[in-house]
């Protein structure tokens, strides 16, 4: 196995993916859109949710917690909303439903919104928001996940990592896509730290009596059995105004649930009291606003833009070349990375080759 990074092209492991998804099962479409989604977070940068997360897919489906086939079904509908139950298949493809029907509503009546029960990990939770800016319109994504966030003054995890999305286009080639979990770290970044065998920073996450822990293999082994918690987006206590991430948390455990009569908090573990595997009953939340019903979409682009560009030319702090809005930076990675290649560290390499050999997918010749 190699002992450094590499860079594989972007269209071989799209490629791979979808082979990897096909021979689980997933049907051919399902596969692209799954692969797709998962591509567009390591195209941002963002490792913690792209092919990174192939093995945990792998292994769900194959250990039956989640479905291959997806079975959408919508429950409830009326005018600008719907209820969808995901029957616990593929994430990604029961969120891109879901996300279309709410930007289909919007179309015809300014708003629309979807609740769904009984889905899975739907990879990164900004490609859905960025569905509706691409359709002209605002758009909103909100999940659940398994327990891994303290609640403010607790060390027990209750609520999931609990992401928010919100995107808005501009006047400008990038987009505004803001998409961050409710925790200071995600679960995913834990597991990025694993690969690269890096320690944690202090202040990150505790263990069940409150001390700070940075050890990625004993923190992913805890978490599920309460030993651990991440903490909420301001921290431990009050001083830095964690509750603040704490009710952030909270207000996306209530979309991705009580809309839907979905699993909440420890209904999410994934296992029961015996500790046998079940689904992980994930809940989701989508939201798209039809900019055109309030201001000609032009104009709401060229305020936003606006707005993003006197925030960047402010007052910068010493030593700091450049201020950035959400989204740039993700968006200049894609740029960059679809010229470069993914990068693959050793760790993930081994992953990967476990999952080609494993499938016999040996059209693939990688450099590791």
């Amino acid at each position: 196995m190699a002992q450094e990074t590499v860079l594989i092209p972007v269209d071989t492991l799209q490629q791979f993916m979808i082979d990897v998804f096909t021979a689980l099962g997933v049907p051919q479409e399902d596969a692209r859109v799954t692969a797709e989604v998962l591509l567009a977070s390591d195209l941002r940068g963002i490792e913690s949710h792209g092919v990174g997360r192939l093995k945990m897919y792998f292994s769900r489906i194959k250990n039956g917690q989640q479905k291959p086939v997806t079975e959408f079904e919508v429950v409830r509908e009326g005018p600008t909303t719907a209820v969808v139950d995901g029957h616990h298949g593929m994430g990604q493809v029961i969120g891109k439903r879901s996300m279309q029907m709410a930007i289909d509503k919007a179309r015809n009546y300014g708003m629309g919104a979807v609740a769904v029960r009984n889905s899975t990990h739907f990879g990164i939770d900004g490609y859905y928001a960025l569905m509706a800016v691409n359709a002209g319109m605002i758009g909103m994504s909100f999940t659940n996940a398994r327990p891994s966030i303290a609640p403010t003054f607790g060390t027990m995890p209750m609520l999931g990592t609990n992401p928010i999305a919100f995107g808005a286009p501009t006047d400008e080639e990038c987009p505004f896509l803001f998409d961050a979990a409710t925790s200071i770290i995600q679960r995913g970044k834990v597991e990025v730290h694993d690969r690269e065998e890096k320690s944690l920073k202090s202040g990150w996450v505790i263990d069940k009596n409150g001390n700070p822990a940075m050890d990625p293999p004993a923190i992913l082994g805890g978490l599920e059995k309460g030993d651990y918690a991440l903490l909420p987006l301001g921290g431990a206590g009050e001083e830095f105004s964690g509750y603040k991430g704490y009710d952030l948390a909270t207000i996306v455990e209530i979309l991705s649930a009580s809309l839907q009569n979905g699993a909440f908090l420890y209904g999410l573990i994934g296992f029961d009291k015996d500790h046998h595997l079940q689904p992980f009953k994930l809940g989701h939340f989508f939201m798209a606003m039809d900019i055109g019903h309030f201001v000609p979409l032009q104009d709401f682009k060229i305020t936003t833009g606006n707005i993003l560009r006197e925030l960047r030319q402010s007052r910068k702090a010493v030593g700091s070349e450049r201020i950035y809005t959400a989204g740039e930076k993700e968006y200049e990675n894609e740029k960059r990375i679809r010229k470069e290649g993914i990068p693959i560290v050793p760790n993930l390499q081994k992953d990967l080759k476990n999952i080609q050999m494993e499938l016999g997918l040996s059209k693939y010749h990688f450099p590791f």
